[in-house]
């Protein structure tokens, strides 16, 4: 049964960047009809999904510390074709998007992610045990990522309205970058363990038991179908980006909306495998999972949108509004009264996840 589960997998993930290879050809350039957009959607989420896992194999095989990078750059450039291409076709309307998508993620993985996986680990385990150390140190990060990113742009005054100059949008995207790769560093290479499951009694799990590496030929054909995953993306999210913007119009939501489906979207993957490691008890994974998709998607989408803000027409909005930044704190203090203690009760997964439904019904309703 499960031989046949991994075959159909290899199917799958094999067949669907062909295939949006393929659509894309049909449909470039092209007006598409109501029934069209839906094969196009399907295709697109398919070719995320399979993008993701194509990312994993090869991390799989390069081992760290660079293979904890795959998952997180593919999954970048996923998040970061979309927003430049629904900025591209949208101008000023959408000027916003970037902020809105990476709010979401943020609000997504801390609240979202975060609160399930505890949740379920702790329902299951009685409770949920972690390393503080390497779960604050994450957190202190995607908290300081937040901050210069989307909450200075709201107080500056060298631009007029909730946006960077350009000299303080290459200090954000720097500061980034810097970030992001002494975090890296830190959690694959001087300070692992702390970035390790534990036992119930403290004890760092140092083996466990992994798939042996797939052969080089499996991580090159990967590697191939993974470059066609992500060029159907690109393309057919550029297809569908007027259905989803008069969809969102049409239903008479707020255009963040669209961020928000970018998000859920592109973090579908990491949430599954968060909450796969939650249920076996290895909630230390869940977690690196959950923040370190947050802070990818901080570090490394706003350089990426900056770099591309030099070419887009429009304005570049990154500062966030007054219920945000209150949203955003109450995550931040929620979330260090999580980690300190090192273990979480059903209570606290509960708590992350009505923080959660808060931003998703002010999301909906402002």
């Amino acid at each position: 049964m499960i031989s046949r589960l991994r075959s159909l997998t290899r199917q799958w993930t094999t067949l669907v960047p062909v295939l949006a290879i393929v659509l894309l050809v049909f449909t470039w350039g092209r007006g598409l009809p109501g029934a069209a957009v839906a094969l196009v959607t399907l295709v697109l989420a398919g070719s995320v999904l399979a993008a993701v896992h194509h990312a994993e194999v090869i991390a799989h095989r390069v081992g760290e510390p660079f293979g904890s990078l795959v998952l997180a750059i593919a999954v970048t450039i996923i998040e970061v074709a979309l927003i430049v291409t629904l900025m591209a076709d949208g101008g000023d309307k959408s000027s916003t998007l970037a902020r809105d998508t990476v709010f979401a993620a943020v609000m997504i993985t801390c609240n979202g992610v975060v609160g399930i996986c505890l949740l379920a680990a702790s329902l299951r385990h009685g409770t949920a045990v972690f390393n503080p150390e390497g779960t604050g140190a994450a957190l202190a990060t995607v908290a300081t990522l937040a901050t210069l990113s989307l909450v200075l742009p709201t107080f500056t005054t060298s631009k007029p309205g909730p946006e960077f100059s350009s000299v303080q949008l290459t200090f954000a995207a720097l500061s980034s970058l810097i970030l992001y790769g002494l975090f890296v560093a830190t959690q694959t290479v001087r300070h692992r363990d702390y970035f390790l499951p534990i036992t119930r009694q403290g004890e760092v799990i140092t083996a466990e038991e992994h798939a042996r590496p797939p052969s080089a030929r499996t991580a090159w054909t990967s590697l191939g179908l993974l470059g066609l995953a992500l060029i159907g993306v690109v393309g057919l999210a550029k297809g569908v980006s007027p259905a989803i913007e008069s969809g969102v119009a049409a239903a008479g939501l707020p255009q963040a909306v669209v961020g928000v489906t970018i998000a859920l979207l592109v973090l579908l993957p990491e949430t599954i495998a968060a909450l796969r490691s939650a249920r076996r008890d290895r909630v230390q994974t869940s977690l690196n999972l959950a923040l370190g998709s947050a802070m990818a998607s901080i570090g490394l989408t706003i350089p990426a949108v900056a770099l591309a803000s030099v070419w887009l027409s429009g304005p570049l909005v990154l500062g966030l509004g007054s219920t945000h930044m209150l949203l955003l704190a109450l995550t931040v203090v929620v979330s260090s009264l999580t980690v300190v203690p090192g273990r979480a009760t059903p209570l606290q997964g509960g708590v992350h996840l009505v923080l959660f439904a808060a931003y998703l019904e002010l999301a909906i309703n402002p």
